[in-house]
């Protein structure tokens, strides 16, 4: 039948990235309201600085569905992923 290979496998948490917890969220405070943005213009683009964890102090844009203001404080699931910037400050979609 022939000798079979025996496949590695990689020892660790799974997520592969360092920065990334898979179990708890991280805190970040919103500095700055940039947008709308969104098909519908249904979500607000925030600028938010992460106050635990391993990216402590970086400042970030996210897109935030719902009613949000200046120094309300977000749950982040993950902090490697940031938004992009808002191509134009036309609104589409919900008024057009």
């Amino acid at each position: 039948m022939g000798s079979m290979k025996r496949q590695k496998v990689k020892e660790g948490t799974g997520a592969g990235m360092k920065g990334i917890s898979t179990h708890s969220a991280v805190p970040a405070v919103v500095e700055e309201l940039i947008g709308r943005t969104g098909f519908r213009g249904e979500l607000s683009q925030v600028k938010v600085k992460i106050l635990d964890g391993y990216e402590k102090g970086k400042t970030m844009r996210r897109n935030v569905k719902g009613p949000i203001r200046i120094n309300d404080i977000l749950m982040l699931r993950e902090t490697e992923i940031a938004a992009r910037k808002i191509r134009s400050r036309v609104m589409k979609g919900a008024f057009t």
